[in-house]
């Protein structure tokens, strides 16, 4: 199993982010092949800019994706990215998502998450001064 974490030339980095968003007026039109089509796009466009999906849930009226990138990305550039992206294609391959005058709402959610506790990362800190 490969590592999770990412290696460049002066950093080693884990940065995973857990976005949440939705179809404008949280419509539910993330069914059938709309949805199977956005999970085939996600995994296109995040492979394509380097980045590794941990976890994707399509639901009818929202998207969670858990989702591993670089430092040099911010949360910002994910969703500018991957929400213009599956707009402008879904709503060229189903006309019936061209009826709402976007697909997404311009919001999100994120929070970030690794492989250990905020309280973990506060003891470990805490217990610096008492080391040799």
């Amino acid at each position: 199993m490969p590592t999770p974490y990412l290696h460049k030339n002066t950093s080693v980095s884990l940065l995973r982010y857990h976005f949440v968003w939705c179809p404008k007026r949280r419509r539910k039109v993330l069914t059938g092949n709309v949805a199977l089509r956005l999970r085939e796009l996600l995994e296109e466009k995040t492979a394509e800019l380097g980045w590794s999906i941990v976890a994707l849930e399509i639901m009818p009226d929202h998207v969670h994706l858990f989702l591993g990138t670089d430092p040099d990305v911010s949360p910002t550039q994910v969703m500018h990215a991957l929400k213009g992206y599956t707009s402008r294609v879904l709503r060229q391959e189903f006309p019936k998502l061209q009826t709402m005058p976007s697909l997404w709402t311009r919001s999100y959610w994120v929070s970030t998450a690794g492989n250990v506790s905020a309280a973990t990362i506060e003891k470990y800190i805490a217990e610096q001064k008492t080391r040799d």
